[in-house]
């Protein structure tokens, strides 16, 4: 008969349940582990099925537990919350907390026992309590070492398994034993744990399912804010002056036509403003002397921002580029084109060929293609898995590099559709100028300031800037010296 050594014995029986990367038990233990789970919803069935498949042996509570044991797999054991509560260590609440109170009847069984509580509140409930629910349950029950977990990851990730989503599950407690065992049944279920610190942090990670995209709110603003301006300027000149001065009703181009005016317009300036604030920063540094100094915060959010906005900017250019196909196969199109066919025949003209046109058409047509194939390349390097398999050199390239590369094809683009339009008396309807016009500002001044930068007497000041060095002070660096010697500084 073997026998067991000492460093066995002190291993902790649920970090032996170790789970590959797509789910499944990897190595399974002598003894299986048994997990108590109080409530018979949604997120308490999966979080069962879940344990199941993990190797833990489960036992659920439930008020009604013939009614409910039919949606639980047949492995776990589900009965009456008292005798739920006997066995099991780690005991998961999984209801809301207005029904926590109906649980202190089984105060003396839970003593001592962990509670995990993977509740969530809603808006108005976080914004009106002024304690979590983590907290709360823990007043309810002083005796139990509460943990706050697992409420970021939802029913369809716990039944399908953490391959397909956030595998992080934020866990916080004041009890650090209860903590650790929490952490190890989150990497024995597949996920990876997060610390983060005591249970005065749950009110925070119980914030997080509130998030609804908090790092869009700004950029999808700006992005709506702009369609609407450049799209109420394009209906001005293009159908509502026709249809006061000429009497001619160009309605039917607000679907299709204005929208598809509109788009380039917001690709375009939001493109620009990705680079713009890299060359607010550069000029701020420039002219402290230092990169030691924080940026104000609206450029720092701005900073912060670029991504949401890059990607804006190529789903807008997307977009375009389907309307663009579509323009074609409108009724009116074919109208149009059925009527100059008519005209020919009645002036007599038998061939109509303007060469400047056809090359112009040419030429702007091949730009748009090459800036939005940069725009695409882009805005996949973008997406995580592709970003962390990139170096920094590499990423910095694309993004940087590429990126002032596709402004510059979109600006020739843009320049090449407006062709001498600028000049024209005609093209000044309501003495507004071509749209065209308006979206060249920004993106002009972000081109012309990196060429600026470009020059040595400013790049090089940048670059021993960014190096460390300052303007009007020193920067001490300690050097790996031994320590019998004096401390040297070095000044740059």
């Amino acid at each position: 008969m073997p026998t067991r050594t000492s460093g066995e014995m002190d291993k902790p029986l649920i970090s032996c349940h170790l789970v590959d990367s797509d789910g499944s038990l990897a190595e399974t233990p002598s003894e299986v582990p048994k997990v108590g789970i109080l409530g018979s919803g949604d997120f308490a069935r999966s979080l069962a099925t879940r344990l199941v498949g993990s190797g833990f042996s489960v036992v659920v509570g439930s008020r009604n537990p013939k009614r409910t044991a039919g949606l639980f797999p047949s492995a776990a054991q589900v009965t009456f919350q008292e005798e739920a509560v006997g066995s099991p260590e780690v005991i998961f609440v999984a209801m809301f907390r207005e029904h926590y109170s109906t649980l202190c009847g089984l105060s003396d069984q839970l003593a001592g026992k962990i509670l995990v509580d993977v509740s969530n509140p809603t808006e108005q409930e976080h914004l009106r309590h002024h304690e979590s629910n983590a907290e709360y349950l823990a007043s309810l029950f002083p005796a139990c070492a509460v943990v706050k977990a697992f409420n970021v990851i939802s029913a369809w990730t716990l039944q399908s398994g953490p391959r397909d989503g956030n595998r992080q599950v934020p866990i916080c407690s004041d009890q650090p034993e209860a903590k650790r065992t929490v952490l190890e049944l989150a990497q024995a279920m597949g996920f990876t744990p997060v610390d983060m610190g005591s249970l005065a942090s749950a009110r925070e990670v119980e914030a997080m399912p509130l998030r609804l995209l908090p790092g869009w709110k700004v950029p999808a603003l700006l992005a709506l804010g702009l369609f609407v301006f450049f799209y109420t300027y394009n209906f001005i000149r293009d159908v509502l002056q026709p249809y006061l001065q000429e009497g001619k009703n160009k309605f039917y181009q607000l679907p299709v036509s204005v929208v598809n005016t509109t788009l380039p317009c917001v690709a375009y300036v939001l493109l620009s403003l990705v680079y713009l604030p890299g060359v607010v920063a550069a000029a701020l540094q420039l002219r402290r002397g230092t990169k030691y100094r924080r940026f104000p915060d609206w450029l720092g959010h701005w900073l912060q921002h670029r991504k949401q906005i890059g990607l804006l900017s190529f789903f807008c250019a997307a977009l375009h580029a389907l309307y663009s196909f579509c323009l074609p196969l409108r009724r009116s199109h074919r109208y149009e084109l059925v009527n100059l066919a008519v005209k020919q025949v009645l002036t007599n003209k038998s061939h109509l060929w303007i060469e400047e046109e056809v090359w112009r058409m040419e030429i702007y047509l091949s730009l748009g293609v090459l800036a939005l194939g940069t725009l695409s390349l882009l805005a996949v390097t973008s997406l995580p898995s592709i970003a962390n398999s990139l170096n920094w050199r590499e990423f910095s390239f694309v993004q940087s590099t590429l990126g002032f590369v596709g402004l510059v094809l979109s600006t020739v683009h843009t320049l090449t559709y407006g062709w001498t339009r600028a000049f024209e008396e005609s093209r000044y309807k309501f003495y507004l100028p071509p749209t065209f016009t308006l979206t060249l500002l920004v993106p002009c001044v972000v081109i012309l300031a990196k060429g600026l930068f470009l020059l040595p007497c400013f790049s090089r000041r940048l670059s021993k800037i960014r190096r460390g060095w300052e303007k009007d002070g020193a920067v001490k660096f300690t050097l790996p010296v031994d320590r019998a010697l004096a401390q040297k500084t070095s000044h740059v």
